[in-house]
């Protein structure tokens, strides 16, 4: 089933969260595109298959080598799996570890104890402490949101919540869940998930389909929360001008379909956009632009195979009604968390994406222009890590987190 609009209404408001003039026309990120000069394309192993682009630049494009001479350091290398990385407004930041903890660390990498009053996790597999988010007005509320992996009836799902950061910093307090997937499953994989939050203040969340051959399909379901973006309200309520997605028992809560494993949510800082990164099976990693309503294919069209070597449905990469990636990689890189740079310390990098890359080992940055990839370069890929979450530091440098406990900081010389 192809999800619609129903109503002008419903598409006026998503137009508006999108900090669009008018509903026919959203507003598209004018990135200025200086003369880029492209080398040959950052990969050089085979791909896994004959499977062509839809258009030109959408994988393999030219890469790219920042100017600005550039500078990395890690300031702990004492995190136990780091899941998700946000800025504090005083400089500091907040670190969610997969086993269930929060810890404030310094930028200068010294590391607070446990935060306490957390939920239980069932961290086993891809499973734990997720991504989270700190209010934006957190200097005066002191709210914090987080998702994570909880035991339930059937077996685990994706959880939820948020909870007030005592002022002495030790303890979480008044924690409530405000969402849970719509149903439980006995696998450990693909729960996602990050938050963001849209300029009207409500969120915006990725689910995992959770990797099973009988779940995967549910991410074509409007009737399930796998394999989704939901945006709801910071109460959990699903958020006023949701798209109307047409069939039995939608989700009010859903934003976009067809999502496999996603790990990796930003917004444009110029045009308010939705950016996703999910995780292909074997090839077809992707970067979407995420329209509210729309469907991105998986598992009916997708640029990858099977691990096994099996094409995955009917084999096919394009349908009317479903979205294309605006990137893809083949073999995969694993893309984790994300983030835009909007900071003037490296103004080259301005609107750059910048991706944790898993499996490839280092840091994907995408220079977009007018919502197209048009060049790409690997950062840190000496340190032979597996980049999780990333993030820009109120400084202006980027700060990142690896699997193996590291905390970076990347920045101008």
């Amino acid at each position: 089933m192809l999800p619609k609009y129903l109503t002008l209404s419903a598409a006026i408001a998503v137009c508006l969260f999108a900090n669009c003039s008018k509903p026919a026309e959203p507003k598209v990120a004018e990135t200025p595109a200086p003369s880029l000069e492209l080398g040959s394309p950052v990969e050089t192993l085979a791909p896994n298959t004959n499977y062509k682009p839809a258009f030109a630049g959408q994988t393999r494009i030219g890469s790219i080598k920042t100017k600005t001479p550039i500078q990395y350091k890690v300031l702990s290398t004492a995190l136990a799996n780091p899941w998700g990385i946000a800025p504090l407004p005083d400089a500091r930041f907040l670190i969610t570890e997969k086993a269930g903890n929060m810890r404030i660390a310094t930028s200068e990498g010294v590391l607070s104890s446990a935060i306490s009053g957390l939920p239980a996790v069932n961290a086993s597999g891809q499973g734990g402490m997720l991504g989270l988010l700190v209010d934006p007005n957190f200097g005066s509320n002191r709210m914090v949101y987080w998702a994570y992996s909880e035991n339930a009836t059937g077996g685990t799902l994706t959880a939820i919540a948020k909870g007030r950061l005592s002022t002495d910093e030790k303890a979480m307090e008044n924690v409530s869940v405000i969402y849970r997937a719509n149903s439980a499953h006995n696998s450990s994989l693909h729960f996602g998930a990050r938050l963001v939050m849209d300029v009207t203040g409500n969120l915006l969340i990725c689910l995992g389909e959770r990797s099973n051959l009988s779940t995967r399909v549910l991410a074509q379901s409007v009737s399930s929360s796998w394999g989704k973006v939901i945006r709801i309200t910071t109460t959990g309520s699903p958020a006023p001008g949701n798209p109307i997605f047409e069939g039995v028992d939608a989700l009010p809560e859903l934003f976009s379909m067809g999502h496999r494993n996603p790990q990796g949510l930003a917004i444009h800082p110029s045009s308010g956009e939705v950016w996703l990164s999910e995780f292909g099976p074997r090839g077809g990693d992707e970067v979407n632009r995420l329209q509210a309503g729309k469907n991105y294919g998986w598992p009916t069209i997708t640029y990858g195979i099977e691990y096994g070597g099996q094409t995955i449905g009917a084999g096919i990469q394009q349908k009317d009604g479903m979205e294309q990636p605006v990137y893809y990689w083949d073999p995969v890189v694993s893309p984790s968390g994300m983030t835009f740079y909007k900071g003037n310390r490296v103004p080259e990098w301005q609107n750059n994406l910048f991706i944790g890359a898993l499996s490839a080992t280092h840091i994907i940055r995408l220079h977009i222009g007018n919502n197209t990839v048009m060049g790409e370069e690997r950062l840190l890929a000496s340190e032979g890590q597996r980049f999780r979450d990333i993030c820009q530091g109120t400084d202006g440098a980027l700060y990142a987190i690896t699997d193996a406990g590291r905390l970076y900081k990347i920045d101008k010389e």
